[in-house]
């Protein structure tokens, strides 16, 4: 099946068809109705090509029942007349409705009811084809609870044309006429059965978007029995890659969506490519956490805090470049000297009588061996 596809060229460059030479388009229908998007969902607007005049029945672009050309009729409607765009709202309603039946769902033909005949698409398939433009389509692949969406297109880049069914209604209370169409499906490939069972019919080469759009014959035929077939064109390869999970959302829209995932600018090569990046300014990086540290200390250690007014007046902070084994020194009560006094330089100096008084033990000590050999002395004369 096909529930979304993207078609986000200019106006100017989708009514050049590109890929598709030769295929002249004389008026687009309804143009400004039609905004460019990723992400076009059904019972929104989207430009379809068709015959501008293919013979009896054909409503015209007021809506007028068997209204056609005057210079071209039914028995010289060819390959040769020229094609019109013209702006529709994708999921067909049909000619014979009194109101838009939104629980229908024609978003999509099969095109085994076409080739089989009867049902909805009888009155319609033999005289209103036309070929749906865009970019590629999306599809979900079913992965256990989870479905991933697929964007498919043709591997060189050219517009994609879907073969589709189209018809006009005047809807009870509305004044203009609904010119709506569905998208015609058939059984996948196998290079894409992995994928869906369902792909849509795509009109790959001239003959056959012609082939298709010629309904000279009012009927469908063998030939267009062959063109619904699934696709198997060689020369025209296509391509199919996973998408971001945002395009099943309806009203989104991104460029990413038709982008493969790896290679969108948030995907997993971009990721690569900046730590490829991060890599080759590697030297400049380590500069700036180092510019960083050296700032941190100051907070860190208590040593840089403003000094207290109780400990602003201590006599170490007005002592410049003195270090911690001398403040034993700097912080004596009373006289103080600039450097200890080792104990030959005691001995060696003389002291005057006025700084004989810290001495004093020293005398006492002295003594006492005297003491001593008195008691001695008593017992041997004992």
């Amino acid at each position: 099946m096909c529930g979304r596809f993207a078609l986000r060229l200019g106006r100017g460059e989708i009514r050049q068809i590109p890929g598709h030479q030769g295929v002249d388009v004389d008026e687009w229908i309804d143009e400004e109705e039609f905004v460019p998007r990723y992400n076009i969902a059904p019972r929104t607007n989207a430009p379809v090509l068709r015959r501008r005049s293919a013979g009896a029945g054909l409503l015209d672009a007021a809506g007028t029942e068997g209204a056609r050309d005057p210079e071209v009729s039914a028995e010289t409607a060819t390959a040769d007349s020229h094609y019109v765009l013209h702006t529709m709202k994708w999921g067909l309603v049909p000619h014979w409705s009194k109101f838009e039946d939104k629980t229908l769902s024609t978003t999509n033909a099969r095109s085994e009811n076409l080739v089989e005949g009867g049902g909805m698409w009888a009155s319609i398939k033999g005289k209103k084809r036309c070929a749906v433009v865009c970019q590629g389509y999306y599809e979900w692949l079913a992965k256990g609870k989870d479905k991933l969406p697929h964007f498919t297109r043709h591997a060189d880049g050219k517009v994609m044309l879907m073969a589709g069914l189209y018809d006009c209604v005047h809807l009870e209370g509305q004044t203009k006429p609904l010119w709506t169409f569905t998208i015609v499906t058939t059984a996948a490939n196998k290079d894409f059965s992995w994928l869906h069972d369902r792909q849509p019919v795509i009109l790959s080469t001239r003959a056959a978007l012609d082939a298709w759009l010629d309904t000279s014959k009012q009927t469908w035929t063998p030939e267009l029995t062959k063109l619904v077939e699934p696709y198997h064109d060689s020369a025209s390869p296509l391509e199919c890659y996973q998408v971001p999970k945002e395009v099943g959302k309806v009203g989104t829209e991104s460029a990413t969506f038709i982008e493969p995932i790896a290679k969108r600018k948030d995907g997993i090569q971009a990721m690569f490519f900046k730590q490829a990046a991060k890599s080759s300014v590697k030297p400049p990086s380590k500069t700036k956490p180092a510019l960083k540290r050296s700032r941190s200390p100051s907070p860190i250690k208590p040593l840089d805090d403003p000094p207290s007014p109780t400990t602003s007046k201590k006599p170490r902070l007005d002592i410049p470049n003195v270090k911690d084994e001398d403040s034993d020194v700097v912080l004596l009560d009373g006289p103080s000297t600039p450097k200890k006094l080792k104990a030959e330089d005691v001995v060696s100096k003389k002291v005057s009588p006025a700084k004989q008084k810290p001495s004093k033990e020293k005398a006492k000590k002295v003594e006492a061996p005297a003491s001593n050999a008195k008691l001695t002395s008593f017992f041997k004369k004992s």
